[in-house]
């Protein structure tokens, strides 16, 4: 008699890793897949979703629709593609229930100090022409019309989306895995991460959250993912130095100025890396007792750690534990 059981017709699942330039850094895939699956198909296709995603929100190309829309006259519309008006989208949701925390009205702030798109160094003019500005606060400078596919500003903001590019980014890597028939994968884009399924084994996938050290690289724990996402903010590796102090690439767009805060580290679990990467930026800026109080409020998994080093969590015992 024939064998017909589910696990004699399912081909046996091999580990492949994968992986690309992405963003000024690189894209990353672990997959679980068949022996004959075509890995430069799947490549290609990871790579050319990173690829959409750059041509749509990168602020260091000047072809990209956001830096389009950036040279558009104000008040005048810009057809957009569907990538850009979802990251638009989300990021002024993010912005709102976030009361500001979350703005990317910021480019003009971000580029003055040497991050960004453009110029690596810090311009004393520039940053003395928007010191102190406050928000555009852009869902009163840029409306967006998803229905038909368009986009404007109505004040004359730069937009930056470094803050939620990556995890949009590491969506559609996952949408492209998914599409491809891999059901149990882990994506990412410099350190922002998601979990598709869990390994062939039952076990989740396991992420290393790294300590917030500027002299070196260390575990502070690991977090065990089954399809979750996960991104980090923090203020200790883009740092330039200003008129003898550090300063990090992360605005406080209600001081109109580079954050000084109290929190050196944010770490965000969500079932979206692009929300996980919005998220980890708000609660940065919005500082350890009221971001924790605000990703409370919201159901956000979050861990937040203080510059002295006190660590501030919403995530269960199941979510993260200690490395």
């Amino acid at each position: 008699m024939s064998k017909t059981s589910t696990e004699t017709k399912r081909a046996p699942l091999v580990r492949r890793v994968l992986s690309g330039p992405a963003m000024g850094a690189r894209w990353s895939a672990t997959v679980f897949v068949p022996e004959t699956c075509d890995l430069d198909a799947l490549g290609r296709a990871l790579a050319a979703e990173v690829e959409a995603v750059e041509a749509e929100a990168s602020n260091w190309r000047p072809s990209s629709a956001v830096e389009q829309l950036n040279r558009m006259p104000i008040g005048a519309w810009m057809d957009a593609p569907s990538g850009l008006l979802d990251v638009l989208q989300a990021a002024l949701a993010i912005g709102d229930l976030s009361g500001g925390a979350f703005d990317v009205g910021v480019g003009d702030l971000v580029r003055a100090h040497g991050f960004g798109g453009g110029s690596r160094t810090p311009d004393a003019a520039g940053i003395a022409a928007v010191a102190g500005r406050p928000s555009f606060e852009p869902p009163k400078t840029l409306q967006l019309d998803p229905i038909g596919r368009r986009a404007r500003r109505l004040a004359p903001l730069t937009i930056d989306l470094a803050g939620i590019a990556k995890g949009h980014g590491v969506d559609r890597m996952a949408e492209a895995a998914a599409n491809f028939g891999v059901a149990s994968f882990l994506v990412g884009i410099d350190g922002e991460m998601r979990a598709g399924g869990a390994k062939p084994d039952g076990s989740a996938w396991v992420v290393g959250q790294e300590r917030p050290d500027r002299d070196g690289r260390a575990l502070a724990g690991v977090l065990e993912l089954v399809d979750m996402a996960v991104a980090t903010s923090g203020d200790y590796r883009h740092v330039h130095e200003i008129d003898g102090r550090d300063v990090g690439h992360t605005m406080d767009p209600r001081r109109g100025a580079p954050l000084v805060g109290d929190v050196a580290q944010v770490t965000v679990l969500a079932p979206s890396c692009m929300v996980a990467d919005g998220w980890a930026t708000a609660l940065m800026v919005a500082g350890l007792a009221e971001g924790e109080a605000l990703a409370r409020r919201l159901g956000i998994a979050a861990i937040l750690v203080g510059r002295g080093g006190e660590t501030r969590s919403t995530l269960d015992a199941r979510e993260a534990r200690a490395a």
